[in-house]
């Protein structure tokens, strides 16, 4: 282990991220009646440029007079390239109440992105004598971005969660695709006549784990666009789970079931991890470093392994409660 040790993540659950445009208000109810941990009211990529003033006031309205219970609640702000950015952190920090729990940055390329709106937000809090901090998610969705992402994941005590925003990603990276995330029809090897599908976000998804990891912060996977096909997404969220990713985008409400069945360890896999951690403490006890579990070896490191699952069911099991 380094002398500098890894810090932990926030201790919430982030399994499922649930979308919805600031100009549907009637949404918002149903948003906070779900069964996703947090709750993104967006004011970017989903709300036309002519309906922005009218969806940061519904916002503003939803956050002040809706029961959104324990979710986590967020707003995705317009991007720092855009005129509309500055004002919505100022009026929904100004306005909202203390309810709201995050920023939700787009497009971030650079620390200095994340610096920019850290400044505004501090100077917004201390004018208005805001109690509560206001946490940072960033989404990693350009070339800049991936190029910058230790950096970013490192550049501010707000930051709690850093997402990949595969569509724009794919844009910026000038990939030739218009799916958003999955399976690539044209990313393929062959292999004795036959066609085998690689996973083309995997480098991505890697980088910013690993970002993530090193500085403390959640790392989530973004949108699963075919919202019709249940078995991609599962495989998407799976594959990202297996990576060491929290959790997913929903961007309709009935992927918010699959996320959280993704991400919630099963029964099974808790079961086993509790077992490993027992057949290691009984070898300790004997003074050994190591054990043999169902045919296998496990040591110090199964140890962490099994930690991480042990607490990610248990924090879930106290955000029930």
């Amino acid at each position: 282990m380094s002398f500098r040790l890894q810090p932990s993540p926030p201790a919430r659950p982030n399994r499922c991220q649930l979308f919805g445009p600031g100009s549907r208000p009637a949404l918002f109810e149903k948003m906070a009646a779900s069964a996703a941990d947090v709750i993104n009211l967006d004011l970017e990529d989903s709300v036309a440029p002519d309906d922005k003033p009218e969806a940061r006031r519904n916002i503003i309205q939803a956050i002040n007079d809706i029961d959104w219970g324990g979710k986590h609640l967020s707003v995705r702000i317009n991007g720092l390239d855009t005129p509309w950015w500055y004002r919505d952190v100022v009026e929904v920090l100004e306005q909202a109440g203390d309810r709201i729990d995050q920023i939700m940055i787009p497009k971030v390329g650079c620390a200095s992105d994340v610096y920019a709106v850290d400044a505004l937000v501090t100077a917004v809090e201390r004018a208005k004598g805001r109690e509560k901090p206001v946490a940072l998610e960033v989404i990693i969705e350009t070339a800049a971005g991936i190029a910058h992402v230790e950096e970013i994941a490192a550049s501010s005590p707000r930051l709690q969660a850093m997402s990949l925003g595969a569509a724009d990603f794919a844009a910026s990276m000038g990939m030739q695709t218009t799916g958003i995330g999955g399976t690539q029809e044209d990313y393929y090897m062959i292999r004795d006549g036959q066609k085998y599908w690689s996973d083309p976000w995997h480098w991505a998804q890697t980088a910013i784990v690993a970002a993530c990891r090193t500085h403390g912060v959640l790392p989530v996977d973004g949108p699963f666009g075919d919202f019709s096909d249940d078995a991609g997404f599962i495989a998407q969220a799976k594959r990202s789970a297996t990576l060491g990713m929290v959790g997913k985008w929903a961007i309709h409400p009935r992927q918010v079931a699959l996320a959280n069945e993704v991400f919630t360890p099963s029964e099974a896999k808790v079961t086993e991890a509790r077992e490993i951690l027992a057949a290691m403490a009984k070898a300790k006890a004997e003074g050994a470093g190591a054990a043999v579990y169902k045919g296998r070896l496990v040591d110090i490191a199964s140890i962490r392994q099994a930690e991480v699952i042990v607490r990610q069911a248990e924090m879930i099991t106290a955000g029930r409660s």
